[in-house]
């Protein structure tokens, strides 16, 4: 028995006692003399079944969900529910089958009854809450003589409310609460366990000098996500922090008691964004749960965020297949990992070798596979065209292939928004990958329990290696230029935290389609799913606004230069192809389309040509194959140069 289960047996010890110790009481308080060694002579018949009968009802009430130290209403709640249930038994029990059968009058009687449920509620409840208020004392106690970091509180009450019950309870450490400011000016004046307001943001320099003077001097502020709503002006709030020369962190979940909470450094990116779409994790934690899953490219910005996620949603296992032997390190030494019960291990294999990629399926047997190993930077692929090839189309294949071979449930293709009326390589073959795995998974249609592949198109994630904000990061500490490839061009963003959850949740929807019968189509279920990610930014805005952010004007302090759109880039990216069906999956924040696919003859025939044009090197072949696959394909920007019409039976797979 570990640490964990002996503490909650004895939890559950002592609610049996005082169930025991509260029927004793209240005949002790009730009754004297005869009617009470009446009851008292019957007491060990009664007592041992009722105590095994409130054992269940507590269980049934959830006491023993959560631990003394976090007791709160909601647990106080569970406590009334269940002494109500059991006074209401004991009031069945009573007048209807003791006292007319056996007794001919009332073994507790209703005034007892209620006594009883009274004194339940304390002996229960009581503890509980004693053991809290003795945590909180000896938390305000350590705070006023620990090495604990002066720190300012940030944003709405509700928000304040639960860090500060987290910093008492101990689960947020190194933190001593001075005082709280808010963005509305109805908080002013009020005090929050003990805490008190102090101003609004707009105070923030006023309130840092007066502790200063007083000798305190503040050395941290934090944000709770209440402050980085458009209202409270959080770009103000990073400004002053940065002039003041605090640090600025962010608040990255919010719950019971904060057990799963997380601060995190401000970061620009953190306000460049619509609020984040919001997830079902009940939803995930129940997909993912004892799952093996195994991640592909999972040394990248996005594989080492599926990995993170994988794991706090439970996953019983994961394997991480990566290329870049760095890359693999850096992920397997991650502190979230490492400190997980998911068994984790890792593998060096390049998804372009078709027999490793089966070896390693073949050992692991993975249940869902998520493949995020891929060349993405559209100029490299449009010089090293066989690459892109090689990776995003045959290393696809490998890794579709070997999954379903090994009898994975799902796979998850990371596919991107320039496949959609591809103008690039990298558009071109992520297209193609993503046909590949729509006509493996219609092929597999009708089989009940049979692998469903899908793909998820993410757009510009913030913080991937590679992204634009990164670059404009390192531009504005260099002093400048910011170089923007031309004024009118937008994208979509999203957060690495937004597309692992994408991915997850697309997943554990495919999962859902994997039981539809032989009668249904292929074109009934959704095969791409995308994030709402709002309206699309314009880049050159985003450049403006981020040399705001660090402190600097646009155009004084820093330039901001038009460079020219590179070959492959086009202004304006969107979701879905203008013939892909839509379909509505029910999840808020998710779209999705079904499919449009060729058949896989006629894939595995362009595949065959593929391989011929890269063998030969032979750059128009390839792109007439893409140009026959994807009609969109041939809209692109013409080449200077068009290659001559490549004869139809060249592409004839049979």
């Amino acid at each position: 028995m570990n640490r964990q289960d002996f503490k909650k047996t004895l939890i559950v010890f002592h609610d049996l006692v005082m169930t025991g110790v509260a029927v004793i009481a209240t005949f002790f308080v009730r009754f004297e003399g005869p009617l009470l060694n009446e009851r008292l002579v019957y007491l060990p018949l009664f007592l041992p079944p009722f105590i095994a009968f409130a054992g269940a009802i507590y269980w049934f009430s959830q006491l023993y969900r959560s631990k003394w130290r976090f007791a709160s209403l909601p647990d106080l709640f569970n406590i009334f529910r269940a002494s109500g249930i059991l006074a209401l038994a004991l009031l069945v029990v009573d007048y209807v089958l003791v006292s007319p059968q056996f007794l001919g009058a009332f073994f507790f009687g209703k005034i007892s009854i209620a006594l009883y449920w009274l004194i339940q509620m304390f002996l229960l409840g009581g503890p509980r809450l004693a053991f809290r208020y003795l945590k909180y004392a000896r938390s305000r106690h350590t705070l006023q003589h620990d090495s604990s970091t002066p720190t300012l509180l940030l944003g709405r009450g509700s928000d304040i409310e639960v860090i500060l019950r987290a910093i008492e309870a101990g689960t947020v450490k190194k933190m001593q609460p001075k005082g709280i400011l808010s963005y509305r000016s109805d908080d002013l004046g009020q005090s929050m366990r003990g805490v008190p307001v102090l101003g609004t943001f707009n105070d923030l320099d006023q309130v840092v000098q007066d502790f200063q003077e007083r000798g305190i001097p503040i050395r941290r502020l934090v944000a709770t996500p209440g402050a980085l709503m458009p209202e409270a002006n959080p770009d103000m709030l990073l400004a002053r922090a940065r002039r003041l020369g605090l640090p600025l962190v962010r608040v990255t979940s919010l719950g019971e008691g904060m057990r799963n909470a997380e601060l995190a450094p401000l970061e620009i990116e953190d306000l460049l964004l619509r609020p984040t779409v919001q997830i079902d994790r009940q939803r995930l934690e129940t997909f993912i749960r004892g799952k093996r899953v195994l991640v592909t490219g999972g040394g990248g910005s996005i594989g080492s965020e599926i990995c993170t996620r994988v794991v706090a949603f439970g996953a019983s296992d994961l394997m991480v297949l990566e290329s870049s032997e760095p890359s693999l390190h850096h992920i397997l030494e991650n502190p979230t990992l490492l400190s997980s019960d998911t068994n984790v291990d890792g593998v060096i294999a390049d998804v372009r070798d078709r027999e490793r990629v089966r070896e390693v399926m073949t050992a692991f047997r993975p249940d869902v596979v998520f493949h995020a190993a891929a060349l993405k930077h559209v100029p490299y692929l449009e010089k090293n065209w066989t690459e892109g090839i090689k990776t995003n189309v045959f290393g696809s294949v490998n890794v579709a292939d070997a999954a379903v071979e090994a009898g994975a449930d799902t796979i998850v293709m990371i596919s991107t928004d320039k496949a959609i009326d591809p103008v690039s390589m990298l558009g071109a073959t992520k297209r193609f990958a993503e046909m590949y795995g729509q006509a493996l998974d219609a092929e597999f249609m009708g089989r009940n329990g049979a692998t469903r592949i899908i793909a998820v198109r993410f757009g510009n994630v913030l913080g991937s290696v590679g992204s634009v904000v990164p670059k404009f990061k390192a531009q504005i500490a260099r002093g400048g230029p910011i170089t923007v490839t031309h004024p009118d061009m937008v994208r979509y963003f999203m957060t690495t935290r937004e597309a692992a959850d994408l991915v997850l949740t697309s997943a554990s929807h495919a999962e859902d389609g994997r039981t539809l019968t032989a009668r249904s189509n292929g074109d009934e279920r959704a095969s791409v799913y995308v994030l709402k990610m709002g309206q699309p930014v314009r880049i050159y805005d985003l450049a403006e606004r981020m040399i705001r952010l660090a402190g600097y004007e646009p155009g004084e302090d820093i330039e901001i230069q038009v460079t020219g759109t590179r070959p492959g880039e086009r202004l304006h990216e969107i979701l879905f192809a203008r013939e892909e069906p839509r379909t509505e999956i029910g999840i808020d924040g998710v779209m999705a389309a079904k499919p449009i696919f060729a058949d896989r003859s006629r894939v595995d025939g362009w595949l065959t040509v593929l391989a011929r044009a890269i063998a030969d090197g032979d750059r128009s072949l390839a792109e007439r194959v893409f140009e026959d696959a994807i009609p969109e394909f041939k809209r692109r920007k013409p080449a200077p140069q068009p290659a001559a019409p490549l004869p139809q039976a060249r592409l004839a797979s049979n």
